[in-house]
């Protein structure tokens, strides 16, 4: 069966109550620069016991969870906590984020963010909304007018060289960059019209998964960084744009070289 996606968003908001309970203040050092709460672990309690309970022959693949399906089957593609150091520092940007994939593609995806209040949801072939009402990406033609959000793969530092040189020259060719800790949150503001682009490599897909929908649903693209497609069961350098940005973009992370 597949699932509604009103009951998916109905769980997210029912599960973003959890950031507001003390458990960010229990923290464990997963790796350098890599942490998990016990925020995240109550929200991922709460959301697969429910999907396991109304879903049980879809698989799950969650970030905090040993579990690594491999798309054979429909799929359930978690983030309980993207922005965990966001959360830990109390910047009031995080979020969680929920994508359903059939024939390893996303067809519903919800992004929540409990601080701001805003709910980004998408079905494919119905469009993207935030809070219910219908968003678009930008208009911009070039990148010389975009504002443009980047990651910087704080996980792998020994690429910083190669990503901080493409920042750089991002940086140059654009009005501006922003970096805010949260790639689900930056694929949601691509498809809500906030920002021209994000880039970023080395994500996992419980990062990417339900942001991809929702940039594409608004009108967006989504590829890696040579243009090709996303693969939703591995990690991605990804870049998603308003569309008519995004051969240009491709220019400058189609050369950047990085160690696997």
């Amino acid at each position: 069966m597949k699932p509604e996606l009103s009951a998916l968003c109905a769980l997210l908001r029912e599960a973003g109550k959890l950031f507001f309970e003390n458990g960010r203040e229990t923290v464990t050092e997963k790796g350098y620069a890599d942490f998990v709460t016990a925020t995240d672990l109550a929200v991922q309690r709460l959301v697969i016991g429910r999907l396991r309970a109304d879903y049980p022959a879809c698989a799950i693949l969650a970030e905090e969870s040993e579990d690594r399906p491999d798309g054979s089957v429909s799929t359930f593609v978690l983030d309980p906590v993207d922005g965990t150091t966001n959360l830990i520092r109390r910047l009031g940007h995080s979020c969680i984020s929920l994508g359903y994939v059939e024939d390893r593609r996303p067809v519903l995806g919800a992004v929540y963010n409990p601080f701001t209040d805003e709910l980004f949801a998408a079905e494919r072939g119905k469009g993207a909304t935030k809070n219910g009402a219908p968003i678009r990406v930008t208009a911009a033609r070039a990148l010389r007018d975009s504002l443009v959000t980047v990651g910087t793969s704080p996980y792998r530092k020994d690429n910083a060289g190669a990503n901080m040189s493409l920042i750089s020259e991002v940086f140059f060719r654009t009005l501006d960059i922003r970096r805010s800790g949260s790639s689900a949150l930056d694929l949601c503001y691509v498809a809500d019209g906030r920002t021209d682009a994000f880039l970023e490599a080395g994500l996992s897909p419980w990062d990417f998964c339900a942001g991809v929908l929702l940039v594409e649903e608004a009108g967006g693209r989504v590829t890696n960084w040579k243009g090709d497609p996303i693969d939703f069961f591995s990690k991605q350098n990804v870049l998603a744009t308003n569309g008519r940005i995004h051969a240009e973009a491709l220019t400058l992370t189609g050369s950047v070289s990085l160690k696997d």
